[in-house]
Order: structure tokens, then C-alpha cells, then sequence
């Protein structure tokens, strides 16, 4: 008898202590305010078993400084200011701009250059720069329209926080990283043990063959600017001994949409979150990386995937940057690793979900 009770205690103890939240370091170019870097934060920082350890800033769709900047100002308006935020990498590990401009001449031009390109840059829906983008050098920070953060960013340098954190929680923490993979790549160099140290790393890149008329795409479907900003960053992190690589690529990108009916909906809601993409949101047409970050929390949104060999084309001529797979029987020997390739989703599930996040209370 005395034995059965202490297996229903046990039992009742079992059912009333919390689940162990899932950890994340979010890597991200975080562009802003209300870009889709921003987006994707407040989704992860948003999701109830979900704790986020801190956010590295790189530069990508626009520079370091100002990016971090917008990520600081946005966790204070959506009430997440005591999550920490790091500086990471200004500049890719090899490629320049000077090199960019040069290609361009020689190979034809890339329709987004980040913050390379900001007044080159094309709405391929318009054909025209994006109005609210003007191109400025890397320590210059613009006047922030959302307003100035009050909080600052750590003293610690981004490779170094991340590997202090997954040492800190070794096989607990999945790497999301939505941005080019330079503080990554970093952090892989500094510590050889820290991929394998993860429970694995989700980013958004790559791209097989998306099905699209988008021409961005279409005509040029391993082109994605995340690999393509930092090849050689991009390359260490594919060779890197992650338990699990999961990557959102354009395939999938594409089939996201941002719609006027979602943000019909978070206009309607009272939260914090919710507020800030009413007011801040770009109309952008796809959900680059708050996808990735929603199908880490809910892995059923990817209804299809491609189990392939995943690196990048490091040749520096037209193909620089691209995207390179191969099946099991074909892949080269030079240590490529096996990558989850989201290809297809379950859109109203993600779009459902998407919403549901931001209208919770933090």
C-alpha cells in the first residue's frame, strides 16, 4: 500500500511540475523597425515554452549598429527588455563590396545587395528601390523612426556570448540563425566543440528549385542572399559537427506570404507585439524568417522536406555564393553534412500560428 502511494505522489508531482522550456540563441541581421527579422525575434521571444538566451546582431539586410539599435528598441516596446543582445561581425569574413560591384560589372547584377546595395535594390514586384531604404556607411545610425532604445546592447562580442551560452547549457540549445552565417562561423572557429555542443542549428538559406515567377527566383533559384552575403562563413557552418541541420529555403520562403488579412488581425489586438508589427510592419510579400523560427516551434508546419548535402559555391565567379546539394549517392568527400531542407508547408497552420504568438500577452 505504501509503495502504491508513493507512485501516485510521484505521479501528481510529475503532472504539476512545468515542462522544461526549449532554449534558443536567435542570430539574426535584424533589420527595422518591424522587418522580418524583427518579426521572426518576437515570435520565438513570444512562444510560452520557448526561452530565448539572448540575441547576436549581424550585419546583413542592413549594418550591425543600426540593426541592433532597432532589436533593442523593439524588445522594449514588446515588453522583452531583459533579454540580452550581443554585437557580432560588420563585415563578412572574405567577400567585399568593392569585389560585389566588380561582379556586378562582369556577371550581371543581384537584384537585393543587403546594406551593400540599399540604393540599388529592387522591389521585384515593382522594379523600383524601396522607398524607405537609403544606403549609409557602417557606423552611421540614422534617425530611428519607432524612437531611441534607453536599454544598451552587452559588452560581449557575439561569438563569444554564443559559445559561453551552449557551454552553459550543453545539448540544450538550438541555434536559429536568420541572417549570413558570419558570427556562426565565428564561433565554430573559436571553439570546435561548440556545434556539437547544440542540439542542432535552424537557419534560413538556401536555395534547390523554388517554384515561382518571382524572377528574383525563377530565373536564378540557388541564388539566396543569406548563403550568398558570406560564402565562407556559410561553408564552415555547413561543415560544422551539428547534431541536426535544418535549413528554410527559398523553396518553402516563397509559398509564405505576409498578408493584408494578417495584419488586419494584429491591428485588431491590444498586446505589445501586436502593436509594434501594426505599426512598424514593411509590407514585404514573404515571411523569410519568421517562418524558420515558427517551424521550430511547431515542427508540423513543413508538410515536405529533402534529406540532402548541402554547401556553397566558393569559386568566386557567376555562381559565388550559390547554393550547392547533392543526394547521399552523389555527395563529394569533403565533409559535407546531411541538412533538412524544408520544402512545403501548411500555410493557414503557420499563418494561424503566426498570429496566435503575437497576441499573446509576454
Amino acid at each position: 500500500m505504501k509503495k502504491l502511494l508513493a507512485i501516485l505522489l510521484l505521479a501528481v508531482c510529475a503532472a504539476v511540475v512545468p515542462a522544461q522550456k526549449r532554449l534558443v540563441l536567435i542570430d539574426e541581421d535584424g533589420s527595422g523597425p518591424g522587418g522580418s527579422g524583427q518579426m521572426a525575434m518576437l515570435a520565438l521571444l513570444q512562444a510560452s515554452d520557448v526561452q530565448v538566451l539572448g540575441i547576436t546582431i549581424v550585419t546583413g539586410d542592413a549594418w550591425r549598429d543600426e540593426e541592433t539599435l532597432h532589436t533593442l528598441r523593439m524588445l522594449e516596446l514588446t515588453g522583452h527588455a531583459d533579454v540580452p543582445v550581443a554585437r557580432g561581425a560588420v563585415f563578412p569574413l572574405v567577400r567585399t563590396r568593392e569585389e560585389t560591384e566588380l561582379a556586378s560589372a562582369l556577371d550581371g547584377k543581384a537584384t537585393w545587395l543587403g546594406t551593400w546595395g540599399r540604393e540599388t535594390n529592387m522591389d521585384t514586384r515593382t522594379g523600383t528601390p524601396p522607398k524607405h531604404l537609403a544606403w549609409h556607411g557602417p557606423y552611421e545610425i540614422p534617425p530611428l523612426p519607432e524612437g531611441t532604445p534607453t536599454i544598451k546592447p552587452i559588452d560581449e562580442d557575439a561569438a563569444h556570448f554564443l559559445i559561453r551560452q551552449v557551454r552553459a547549457h550543453p545539448h540544450r540549445v538550438t541555434i536559429y540563425a536568420a541572417g549570413p552565417l558570419t558570427n556562426i562561423a565565428l564561433a565554430v572557429a573559436l571553439d570546435p566543440e561548440f556545434a556539437a555542443l547544440t542540439r542542432g542549428i535552424v537557419f534560413m538559406g538556401g536555395g534547390i528549385r523554388p517554384q515561382t515567377t518571382d524572377p528574383e527566383f525563377a530565373t536564378d533559384p540557388r541564388h539566396e542572399f543569406n548563403l550568398w552575403f558570406d560564402p565562407e562563413a556559410a561553408h564552415i557552418v555547413l561543415h560544422a559537427d551539428w547534431p541536426r541541420i535544418d535549413a528554410t529555403t527559398l523553396d518553402i520562403s516563397v509559398k509564405a506570404p505576409f498578408t493584408k488579412a494578417m495584419l488586419d488581425d494584429l491591428a485588431k489586438s491590444p498586446t505589445p507585439a501586436a502593436r509594434y508589427i501594426a505599426a512598424w510592419s514593411q509590407q514585404r510579400s514573404y515571411m523569410w524568417d519568421e517562418l524558420a523560427a515558427c517551424a521550430w516551434i511547431d515542427p508540423s508546419i513543413v508538410t515536405k522536406e529533402q534529406l540532402l548535402y548541402m554547401d556553397v559555391d566558393l569559386s568566386h565567379g557567376p555562381s559565388y555564393g550559390d547554393t550547392l546539394t547533392w543526394p547521399e549517392n552523389l555527395k563529394p568527400a569533403t565533409g559535407v553534412r546531411l541538412v533538412h531542407a524544408q520544402i512545403d508547408l501548411d500555410l493557414p497552420r503557420f499563418q494561424k500560428l503566426f498570429v496566435e504568438l503575437m497576441t499573446r500577452t509576454p
